[in-house]
């Protein structure tokens, strides 16, 4: 992998992260328009890499929740953040190798539609009245089983999981907030379970993709994913999710055409 694919992969990953379009979908389209003709198992590293930047830059952001809870880690948010992560564990390791193998044309279109369409029913929802504090144990279970239905590439997590909490009338900064708490722990916990079997696997891939690749790739998703979740705060303030909606049925409808008609990407 050269720096340039490099660069553009981290800032496909930094963007899409957090923004709700989908970062593995979106990684996927992109490795393809890029012809990078690397080994499945050696792109799986550089995934790792990319989403390790991710989770450094949220962390940043939140580090005075991440401290709260560090502080009293037996308090409501801790019940509330492991509720909602059993769902998608559950999903992760009885359906792991099925969602992985999701990576086809025709499903991206689809994925990609359908998160469309959920945002565009996000900015739809009245104003929430349910503070941080008044999430209930149902509402995080609800938002968890959102977050797990959004494992495959092309639906967004954040997306999803934003929408599910806005639908059980949380306020939108805290259903931000709850979110990205969320992904915190998810994209740790991924990241982990894909870093040791990495360990277990073929360390060959340091050297197929290069050192320098593996750092720009880390520090440019860091970067961009930084500025993204501080954007992404202040769209959904302002309602304004649905132009991510115009954008995903574009992008749908550009991949069904290549996967039904041109067949130069798909």
């Amino acid at each position: 992998m050269n720096i340039f694919e490099a660069i553009i992969l981290g800032i496909v990953q930094g963007i899409a992260e957090f923004l709700p379009i989908s970062s593995s979908g979106h990684l996927i389209v992109t490795q393809k328009i890029l012809n990078i003709n690397i080994d499945d198992a050696y792109l799986f590293t550089f995934d790792i890499v990319v989403h390790l930047g991710s989770l450094v830059a949220i962390m940043i952001i939140f580090r005075a929740d991440i401290w709260k809870l560090i502080k009293n880690p037996f308090c409501k948010m801790t019940a509330l953040l492991i509720i909602g992560t059993v769902p998608a564990v559950f999903a992760g390791v009885f359906f792991r190798d099925a969602i992985v193998n999701l990576r086809s044309g025709i499903w991206l279109a689809a994925a990609f539609t359908l998160t469309g369409v959920l945002m565009m029913a996000a900015d739809k929802f009245p104003p929430g009245t349910k503070e941080e504090k008044d999430i209930s144990y149902l509402d995080a279970l609800f938002v968890g089983i959102c977050q797990a239905l959004a494992l495959p590439p092309g639906i967004s997590r954040s997306g999803t999981t934003i929408t599910g909490a806005l639908s059980r009338k949380i306020n939108r900064e805290a259903a931000a907030r709850y979110s990205f708490l969320l992904a915190i722990i998810a994209i740790a916990g991924a990241g982990a379970l894909d870093g040791m079997k990495f360990l277990r696997g073929n360390a060959a891939a340091l050297h197929e993709i290069g050192a320098a690749a593996l750092i720009i790739g880390f520090f440019t998703s860091f970067a961009v994913g930084f500025f993204s979740i501080k954007l992404l705060l202040q769209l959904i303030k302002a309602c304004k999710l649905k132009y991510f909606a115009f954008y995903l049925w574009a992008l749908a409808g550009i991949i069904a055409i290549d996967y039904f008609v041109l067949k130069k990407i798909f």
